[in-house]
């Protein structure tokens, strides 16, 4: 049998398998080492497993995201999100649909610690539903902006996701901070804007509370102070270059330990917790990456990217139509699988495609392919796959920030969270339009800092 279709059969049959819920980690190992040693023979694919996993799992960049997890776990024992509510709530809670603004403005602060949109959901709705209930804001609202706003967690720096989309096409993380920031600051203004549309449009779905008065607006405001500076460290210290993210991290974990402590807020159930919870996920998160890169090996040898690359440059169609095409690929398959799977499996496809069609691994001549270098494409289509990404986490049938916060709202069928989700999934489509008709919005801070 020709490699290609041995390709071919592979994809097929790791669909199947996560389509009957076999964790993709698995599904990737299983497909790839079979597909390997069909190729190769059984000695190539175990003579490559004694070196696989310490060539993988020994790469200094990905260092960085246990210490990112750790943080992020920590982050949320040590009740910044409280801190950060209450302060957002004091600032624009006196508003028609406040107190979800609030929620929203809260989940990208949050998210600016932890860097896990499930993370973020989870501990936002915990803080803000039984305010957003108290109110009595529409249910639809309540928990459609909850699950809306913990995607922001997935853009906003630090995010695990933007370390591992660096690390697969070779990329420099720093500058995939820089790219993230403004982008992840457009969502948050455009969800703002959807707020304040729909309780326009739906009057009643979330009503005003009064102005806090001036000593609870300060001292509201006053609790927002650590998670800035943790930000600043951390974030601003990369964007400085003063040290670049895996020593950020170390030191971000510090930090947040320190403020725990001194807060009397960190005991050691708390510490052993996170530290469980970090083992748990970096576990995960390794074990994915081990399967998708045999599974990468397995597909490279079968020649299915290279044969993608090929069929897209050969299609007739424009390098824009190929890009939405992909896009849209990204959207469906978010309906159907976490985001940190759904990039690890499909980058390896997708990027040959890009290179193929900006003109190949070189400096494009203007007007060719997307006008673009490639370590320029590397970040723009980064950022877009990233924000398409977390259109998944919101749609179904998988949308995980939608049954995180229905666990959490157990008296709102899921049907109307989905109800609530759907204006802000228009206003996602919205920002992706605007990153790929204004390329500098992704590229324009890393070009500014860069110098």
């Amino acid at each position: 049998m020709e490699p290609i279709w041995m390709g071919l059969m592979g994809l097929a049959a790791l669909v199947g398998l996560i389509a009957i819920r076999m964790p993709i980690a698995y599904a990737m190992i299983l497909v790839g080492g079979i597909g390997t040693a069909m190729i190769n023979g059984p000695g190539i694919l175990l003579s490559q497993l004694k070196t696989l996993g310490y060539g993988q799992f020994s790469i200094y960049e990905l260092s960085v995201v246990p210490m990112f997890v750790l943080m992020g776990a920590l982050a949320t024992k040590t009740g910044l999100s409280r801190d950060l509510f209450r302060a957002a709530n004091a600032w624009l809670g006196w508003m028609r649909g406040g107190t979800a603004m609030a929620a929203i403005a809260a989940c990208a602060g949050f998210g600016a610690v932890c860097g896990s949109s499930l993370a973020t959901a989870s501990t936002m709705g915990k803080v803000a539903l039984p305010e957003l209930e108290r109110y009595k804001y529409a249910p639809s609202l309540a928990t459609g902006s909850l699950a809306a706003g913990g995607v922001l967690g997935i853009l906003i720096p630090p995010s695990v996701i933007l370390v591992i989309y660096a690390v697969l096409v070779e990329t420099n993380i720093v500058t995939m901070f820089m790219a993230a920031l403004l982008p992840g600051l457009l969502a948050v203004l455009l969800f703002l804007i959807t707020i304040a549309i729909y309780v326009r449009m739906v009057p009643g779905s979330g009503p005003a509370h009064g102005a806090a008065n001036r000593e609870e607006f300060w001292q509201a405001t006053r609790g927002v102070i650590p998670v800035l500076a943790i930000f600043g460290i951390v974030i601003g210290g990369i964007y400085a270059g003063f040290y670049n993210p895996t020593p950020a991290a170390a030191i971000g974990v510090f930090v947040v330990f320190v403020f725990g402590l001194i807060q009397g807020r960190l005991g050691m159930a708390e510490i052993t917790g996170s530290v469980r919870e970090t083992a748990g996920t970096a576990g995960m998160i390794y074990l994915i990456l081990l399967g998708a890169e045999l599974l990468k090996i397995f597909m490279s040898r079968a020649g299915v990217p290279q044969a993608a690359a090929e069929w897209a440059v050969n299609s007739g169609f424009s390098p824009m139509m190929v890009l939405m095409i992909l896009l849209l690929a990204l959207i469906l398959l978010g309906c159907l699988m976490d985001s940190m799977s759904m990039i690890l499996l499909v980058i390896p496809f997708f990027w040959p495609v890009l290179v193929a069609m900006n003109g190949g691994d070189y400096q494009p001549a203007e007007g060719a392919g997307y006008g673009m270098s490639t370590d320029d494409l590397k970040v723009w289509f980064g950022i877009l796959a990233l924000v398409v990404v977390e259109l998944g986490l919101i749609t179904p049938p998988v949308g995980m920030n939608v049954f995180v916060i229905s666990a959490l709202a157990k008296d709102v069928p899921m049907a109307t969270t989905f109800k609530g989700v759907a204006p802000f999934f228009a206003s996602e489509l919205v920002r992706v339009a605007l990153l790929v008709a204004f390329p500098a919005l992704s590229l324009g801070l890393p070009f500014l800092l860069s110098g």
